[in-house]
């Protein structure tokens, strides 16, 4: 499977109205609305948010916002019904291919779905407490680095910016954390040099202001060899040039690094349509509404969708914006590969329960099991 990340511009135009509740400009949603999100103080519950403030005051909806320290705990409420959606990031990957934390038979791969993506002119990437001495990814060999348990799209993404650099997990020391506020804690307080994070997110401006200041390493394009070692590792991630961010970016003194959708609005493939639509539409719809509250926030501009991503989107987001203008066939052929390999990746996982493994014999025999689907019908597996 190739994945491109493609960027698509369009002009808006009137879409249909749906049944619901609480109503304005054909936009149609109960009285109360939940997403799960990342921390509090990180730049994906900030956005939430800010979104949820424009919902507020356009169609009277409460949108309850509920914080998770890892995939797991974004992605359990979203199973339980307990949230109609997920504010989330790469886990969304990790979540529909069912590997990793979602690699165990309480999970497996999930029929996870994109109602829309914010791109902003922040990077996603590695960030050094500026007192370490770090000025290229290579530096952080041997030095303190943090990752967050149950939290592959961290652990994965902090493996791939080392990648750049020539290092591994096995060069530098790990140092675990039960959740990404705690890292970033541990980062302000000398615990590590390290971590992953958003340029814009909040735990970076606490660290910023500390005596310890941060710094953020460049991944620059015009290195190929690093770019492969990377997209080896993390084939979701892109160059990027980031303007927004902590430290040494800003405008003036712009971040050539990495960057990937975040964050990714997200639903369950059985999610009612008339809810994804009047949610896409409402989100859509409200963006000269909060587009100001955070400079991120660009992210969530048409101009800056991702249209063609490793996960695929919902019917009914794709309804809205094939009917706005913003959609291709291309992006049409695109998404139902996605789909195709969701498909096949849940044909292989019913294959599971029969074989009455458990533990590490069952992850080990899973991840056999989905690359061999995978591999049958010419899709790329990417984890073995």
């Amino acid at each position: 499977m190739g994945i491109s990340l493609r960027i698509c511009a369009a002009a808006t135009a009137a879409v249909l109205a749906l049944s619901g509740v609480a109503s304005a400009d054909d936009v149609k949603l109960p009285d109360t609305i939940a997403w799960s999100a990342y921390n509090t103080g990180t730049t994906g519950y900030n956005q939430s948010v800010a979104i949820g403030k424009a919902l507020k005051d356009s169609y009277g909806v409460d949108l309850r916002v509920i914080p998770g320290k890892n995939d797991i705990s974004r992605m359990g409420p979203l199973r339980s019904d307990k949230v109609q959606f997920v504010n989330n990031g790469a886990g969304t990957f990790y979540a529909s291919e069912g590997v990793f934390e979602f690699a165990n038979p309480d999970w497996g791969p999930q029929a996870v779905q994109m109602l829309a993506s914010a791109t902003s002119d922040a990077n996603l990437s590695v960030g050094v407490a500026a007192d370490a001495g770090v000025k290229t990814i290579a530096d952080l060999k041997g030095k303190r680095v943090g990752v967050v348990r149950s939290s592959p799209a961290l652990t994965i993404g902090t493996e791939a910016i080392l990648a750049f650099g020539g290092l591994t997990f096995d060069d530098v020391e790990v140092v675990e954390f039960g959740g990404y506020g705690a890292m970033w804690k541990g980062m302000i307080s000398g615990q590590i040099d390290a971590a992953f994070a958003s340029t814009v997110s909040g735990p970076t401006k606490q660290l910023e202001a500390s005596p310890r200041g941060i710094y953020w390493p460049p991944t620059p394009a015009a290195d190929k060899e690093g770019w492969a070692r990377v997209q080896a590792v993390a084939p979701y991630f892109v160059p990027h040039v980031a303007i927004l961010g902590t430290g040494n970016i800003s405008k003036e003194t712009p971040h050539d690094g990495a960057a990937y959708p975040y964050p990714i609005l997200i639903t369950r493939a059985d999610q009612d349509p008339a809810l994804v639509y009047s949610m896409i539409k409402a989100v859509h719809e409200q963006y000269d509404n909060y587009k100001e509250a955070l400079p991120e926030m660009t992210g969530w501009a048409l101009k800056n969708q991702t249209f063609e991503w490793a996960v695929p989107y919902h019917p009914a987001a794709v309804k809205y914006w094939k009917e706005i203008g913003a959609w291709t066939p291309e992006m049409d052929a695109h998404n139902e590969k996605m789909m195709q390999r969701q498909k096949v990746l849940a044909d292989a996982w019913a294959t599971m329960p029969a074989k009455n493994l458990e533990g590490e014999a069952f992850t080990a025999d899973w991840m056999k099991t989905r690359a061999a689907a995978l591999e049958a019908v010419g899709m790329n597996p990417i984890f073995k």
